[in-house]
């Protein structure tokens, strides 16, 4: 088997449908369905059902994917390395992030980064920080930014993480509308949050995951206007007065159109740590971006900053 099979495989797996794959990886799909074909010759098995309108993989199928992504990963860290030795001249970097510190930290940090290294590539995974270890653990990805509770024992065995920073989480509400909050002292109390309309974001989210337990835990049940949307999306909702929104401190801070309010229970925080597998020492380009989001970390966190007092460093 050789890297163009096992690629079209993934690709074919990745879109269930081998057109969409040929256009994925630009080739002809008689070319792709040669190669897929090629593979499952040399194998020995099938690897898909070709089934009207698409392809689902067999039970072969699904025990060769992480394989083949894992094969495939190690020939672009391989590649990657040898183009590092250039001086980190050009080359790729595979960086997942969760949505909230993609609208934040990680804004900063990539155009940081390519400004001193204009010649390598920056790959983003966008992503909940579950599907991110799992990518990581998979060899999707080189480095990701994570919610530290989320990871697992059989995660944190696999992984070296390391804290960089913990910040608070707040309620946001419309800067041009009335504040919802403005009997409350300061801080919001859940009790007083869970009677406001709230502006939610997916299951998926660890941030939903976080505030489903906090308001189970106090026995509340929160009163939900909106349901299901992205960070951009809930921060313009909160925006427009349509419902507050709980959301990590550095994203609120960079928002003028927002109103920010602390959280009474000071419990609610969150710590972000760079991810990567324990296995595999960082090529040149994955210690540069680690140095470069340990810069910035501190930058939030520095006293002046619009962060300073909601992000703390951690050492």
């Amino acid at each position: 088997m050789n890297l163009e099979q096992l690629r079209a495989f993934t690709a074919v797996a990745a879109l269930a449908h081998f057109t969409r794959a040929a256009e994925r990886l630009h080739v002809a799909q008689p070319t792709l369905s040669r190669q897929v074909s090629t593979l499952e010759r040399e194998l020995g098995v099938e690897l898909f059902h070709r089934i009207r309108g698409g392809a689902a993989l067999t039970g072969a199928g699904e025990r060769l994917l992480p394989i083949a992504r894992r094969m495939l990963a190690d020939a672009d860290a391989a590649r990657t390395e040898m183009a590092e030795l250039a001086g980190l001249s050009r080359g790729r970097i595979r960086l997942g992030a969760t949505p909230t510190l993609c609208t934040s930290l990680v804004v900063d940090v990539v155009a940081e980064f390519h400004a001193q290294h204009p010649g390598i590539e920056v790959e983003i995974l966008e992503r909940g920080s579950r599907s991110l270890i799992a990518a990581l653990l998979d060899g999707a990805l080189d480095l990701a930014l994570i919610v530290t509770t989320v990871a697992s024992g059989a995660a944190r065995a696999a992984l070296e993480l390391e804290p960089i920073i913990t910040e608070r989480l707040v309620v946001v509400s419309s800067a041009a509308a009335p504040d919802p909050f403005a009997t409350s002292g300061g801080a919001v109390a859940l009790a007083e949050l869970a009677r406001a309309p709230q502006v939610v974001f997916p299951e998926s989210y660890d941030l939903r995951v976080a505030m489903d337990a906090a308001f189970g835990g106090a026995g509340l049940t929160p009163r939900v206007v909106v349901e299901g949307v992205e960070m951009d999306a809930a921060l313009r909702f909160a925006e427009r007065g349509i419902g507050v929104a709980v959301v990590p401190a550095m994203v609120a801070a960079l928002r003028p159109g927002l109103r920010s309010a602390p959280l009474a229970d000071v419990a609610l925080t969150r710590t972000v740590s760079i991810a990567r597998r324990a296995d595999m020492a960082p090529a040149l380009a994955g210690a540069a971006m680690q140095e470069r989001i340990r810069a910035v970390a501190d930058r939030f966190a520095a006293p002046g900053a619009e962060t300073a007092g909601v992000v703390a460093r951690v050492r």
